[in-house]
């Protein structure tokens, strides 16, 4: 299966989708959506694009899934690192102090 190389916030908005819902739960999910700015229907398009980066349901379906999680998230971190050794390498290494006054976290 390709990925396609569609944005949901900016692709034009057409077709219509319609669901059936608990009415409690629709409107927990509204309050949760609304606390970060957001409508279901907001929430549901950042679902399918998810989905659609991912090539599939944007989370894991179940606990048995841990080992493959553990390395994702290896598989990433190594990126990241990688991506800090070169950033450091070309723009020279900052101080744990300059890194947390950057990050704002502050001593006390």
């Amino acid at each position: 299966m390709n990925k396609q190389n569609v944005n949901t916030t900016s692709a034009a908005k057409t077709a219509s989708f319609q669901m059936r819902i608990n009415p409690d739960v629709k409107k927990k999910a509204e309050t949760l959506y609304a606390s970060y700015g957001l409508t279901l229907t907001d929430a549901v398009n950042i679902f399918i694009q998810q989905s659609l980066n991912s090539n599939g349901l944007p989370f894991l379906m179940s606990p048995e899934n841990k080992a493959y999680l553990k390395g994702k998230a290896m598989e990433r971190l190594m990126v990241e690192v990688e991506k800090g050794w070169q950033s450091a390498e070309q723009d020279g290494w900052v101080s744990l102090e300059e890194a947390e006054k950057r990050l704002g976290i502050a001593h006390e």
